[in-house]
């Protein structure tokens, strides 16, 4: 039987034996520098396809082949190992590259890693703040030591050519050292060093704590500096001493990597005639030996939460970002390769790290979390987050087939129920892995940005609490559309049924594109200044003001784009898009102004294509989401509307134009109570509370018949009326539309609950009391009158309502 895997996992403990390597050798690819915004990074537009070159033969610098497990297994643990042959290593660049991702993306360039600090003094700040990941408690590193480490047969196999070796035949056990029998290459599963054994003059070996692509790993005392824990591991043999000395100093590079989330190296040595790299030890779990332990508990359908596998996606990004930033690549991230040790995550295990521009050493990887184009095109920075976008897929649900069936792609999302509850995670996996790295996130930074929004709504999503923040690409909102409410009172006075009008004003194409948010100025244009001072409102000041700009630079023209939009003249926005296309055509904010030129000029279906592609690109920002939901309600498509309304609205309440949209589905649905619940959440400090109030006094009482009315509702309306400051005339209309539903609900003859001693607006639920104030209102609404007409038909009302009398 094979040893327990140690549950403290040490910094290079898991290397999994699955990983891979292979021979590189191509021109790398130029990175795209980086360009100066006024937000942390923009969506990238992908680079153009590496060209692979004709790489150099596989080389018979290769590591001792995986033990590991062979076979794939449906509990997330690492697939089995593999060869995909010689590939071309591509330029690493934490500013990423242009491009289009989902088909039309867009970028200004690079960006800033995602790290924010290259110093290791930040303490774990597991979930970014939004949520609480269970500590892990450190372990004893001397409990982790294996009592009898023997690598299994099952997980013996040929580091050269993958075939079994070290198998049991005819009852005798295998040998743990020979040589291949199909090509002959030596095979070794036993511990080169032992306990007591000192290398380098001051490591102390204690034992071993796992076997890895490189042989074992052992704990280690360090006698030179307090007898702190130390990790051991071996570096690639190359068969020759001096070749092992230069291989030697060219990995000291990882020495100098210092990130909170990485691993420390301490040093290199030799020993024996074989290489160790020797790095900090980190106690704790690593997060493959953590989905195991809740498949364990809660069977083998069973994930982590999925703010919980985001918390732990961002920590990877924050290092993988800072180790882009300084030009080098992980290569070979999975959940073995992730230590969490107490609220902070460590990733471990740098043997596969390398630079960016190396087209020598071999690359490793692990077959179900490697990028496809490796063997062609070698690693990237695309391919790390590629790695990283698998892992969230395993770690986050039950991932069968994904190193068989499903080793290039995602499952179907009508197999996987978290991809129908979260469709934003679902298109965040879908661009990290993207079969063409052209439409990959291009930096860790974006797919961190990203990925936070996409955090901050599956968690609104689960305990209904908004999580706003501000976005990183666009303004808040400009106006709020739909907000308008159509009155109430007809010529005839208020009158409640079938016949009153709609509560909330039908949204307008034109309204809508004018609600959108803005993207934000890049703060490099040499027009940034002037434009963040721009006071006008008014869209034909706007104009004249951006005409008369000191220079007309690009930022200025892709803001006239938006005035052109709002005054009506499309022709003119469209010349102007296509002058910016053709001068950058990997600007996204060129695609966003097409959707919202569309969506003014009542094209929605096409309108909708384009913000769907946004989306794709950016799955945590909520304007792509609202664009959708205007889109949809134009084209009468309601249930698709209120659903992305109610995402936005969940999500982020200062996008107030998503409230009043999720109100007129609700209504339209004739949900009366969900709508009213919504109107009622607008906050108080918005401009529009007053119109959210109004609009939920209304839909209390109108369009609803005398049979439909009830007393407690009726009830709740008139509170909520008297407690607006509105103007005599407006109060007045409103107040006549509540008591005219009261006077027809008391009308019907139905009897209020026991014990009943409600009043509305002051006013017994009586119909005598109720027609003298109704009649008093409509006197009040007939001095108020603007015409002659609309003032005798006030009049004419109130004589109709008054109680009537014996003289």
């Amino acid at each position: 039987m094979a040893p327990p895997a140690p549950s403290a996992s040490s910094a290079s403990s898991s290397q999994a034996a699955s990983s891979v390597p292979l021979a590189a050798s191509a021109q790398p690819a130029a990175s795209a520098g980086p360009a100066v915004q006024s937000q942390p990074s923009q969506p990238s537009r992908p680079a153009q396809a590496v060209q692979p070159v004709t790489p150099a033969p596989v080389t018979t610098r290769t590591p001792v082949a995986p033990p590991t497990t062979r076979q794939p297994t449906p509990d997330g643990s690492s697939g089995p190992s593999g060869r995909s042959g010689p590939s071309a290593a591509s330029a690493a660049s934490s500013g990423g590259s242009r491009g289009l991702g989902s088909g039309r993306t867009a970028s200004r360039g690079g960006s800033r890693s995602s790290s924010g600090s290259s110093g290791s003094g930040r303490r774990g700040m597991l979930g970014a703040g939004l949520v609480d990941v269970p500590p892990v408690p450190a372990r004893d590193p001397a409990s982790a030591v294996m009592e009898k480490p023997e690598v299994p047969e099952n997980r013996r196999f040929c580091s050269n050519c993958d075939e079994k070796v070290g198998r049991s035949r005819d009852g005798r056990p295998g040998r743990t050292e020979g040589f291949c029998a199909n090509c002959g290459h030596p095979f070794s599963f036993t511990p080169k060093l032992h306990h007591g054994e000192l290398i380098g003059g001051q490591y102390e070996v204690l034992g071993c704590l796992a076997h890895g692509g490189l042989g074992w790993v052992y704990l280690a005392r360090d006698h030179n500096v307090s007898d702190r824990w130390v990790v051991l591991k071996g570096l690639l043999d190359l068969g020759d001493a001096d070749a092992m000395a230069a291989s030697t100093a060219e990995r000291a590079f990882l020495a100098e990597v210092e990130h909170p989330n990485i691993v420390k190296i301490y040093n290199f040595v030799q020993h024996g005639g074989s290489g160790y790299i020797v790095m900090e030890y980190v106690g704790g779990r690593s997060l493959k030996d953590i989905l195991l332990s809740v498949r364990r508990d809660h069977g083998d359908t069973a994930s982590l939460p999925l703010g919980q596998v985001i918390a732990y996606g961002l920590e990877v990004l924050s290092a993988l970002g800072y180790l882009h930033g300084v030009g080098l690549l992980y290569c070979d991230f999975k959940p073995d390769n992730a230590i969490q040790s107490e609220e902070q995550l460590k990733l471990i295990d740098l043997g596969g790290v390398r630079r960016a521009f190396d087209v020598d050493s071999p690359i490793f990887g692990t077959p179900g979390y490697q990028a496809p184009e490796i063997s062609s095109q070698g690693p990237s920075v695309t391919s790390d987050l590629y790695t990283v976008g698998r892992t969230l897929a395993v770690l986050s649900f039950p991932f069968r087939g994904y190193t068989g069936r499903h080793l290039r792609s995602l499952p179907p999302r009508e197999e996987v129920p978290l991809f129908q509850r979260h469709e934003s995670y679902h298109r965040l996996l879908r661009r990290a892995t993207h079969p063409d790295p052209a439409r990959r996130f291009q930096s860790a930074a974006e797919m961190a940005e990203q990925l936070t929004g996409v955090l901050r709504e599956v968690l609104s999503a689960e305990d209904g609490h908004p999580r706003p923040a501000p976005s990183p690409l666009f303004g808040p909102e400009q106006h709020t559309a739909g907000a308008e409410i159509v009155e109430g009172l007809g010529p005839d006075g208020a009158r409640p049924g079938s016949a009153a009008p709609p509560i909330l004003v039908p949204l307008s194409p034109a309204a809508a594109a004018s609600a959108l948010p803005v993207p934000l100025v890049y703060g490099s244009d040499p027009a940034a200044a002037f434009l963040a001072g721009l006071t006008a409102r008014d869209p034909g000041d706007l104009a004249a003001a951006l005409s008369a700009a000191p220079v007309a630079s690009r930022e200025v023209r892709v803001a006239l784009v938006r005035v052109r939009i709002e005054l009506g003249d499309l022709d003119g926005a469209h010349r102007l898009l296509e002058e910016l296309a053709a001068e950058d055509p990997d600007d996204w904010r060129v695609d966003w102004y097409r959707g919202v030129r569309a969506l003014a000029g009542g094209r929605g279906r096409e309108a909708a294509a384009v913000f769907n592609d946004l989306y794709d690109l950016a799955p945590g920002e909520q304007a792509p989401k609202l664009a959708l939901a205007f889109c949809h309600e134009t084209l009468g498509d309601l249930p698709r509307a209120e659903r992305f309304y109610e995402t936005v609205w969940r999500t982020d309440p200062t996008h107030v134009s998503a409230a009043f949209g999720l109100a007129r589905a609700r209504l339209a649905a004739r949900d009366r109570i969900a709508a009213e619940h919504v109107l009622d959440s607008v906050p108080r400090i918005s401009s529009n509370y007053l119109a959210a109030q109004l609009a939920s006094v209304a839909a209390a009482v109108r369009g609803r018949g005398p049979t439909e009315l009830d007393a407690a509702s009726l009830v709740e309306a008139g509170r909520r009326l008297a407690s607006l400051r509105l103007g005599i005339e407006r109060a007045a209309a409103f107040e006549a539309e509540v008591l005219e539903a009261a006077l027809a609900f008391v009308l019907t003859g139905r009897t209020t609950p026991a014990g009943f001693r409600g009043q509305i607006l002051g006013t017994e639920m009586r119909e005598d009391p109720l027609r003298v104030r109704l009649e008093a209102t409509y006197r009040t609404l007939a001095r108020f009158a603007d015409d002659a007409g609309h003032r005798h038909a006030m009049v004419k009302r109130a004589n109709a309502v008054r109680p009537r009398t014996l003289f």
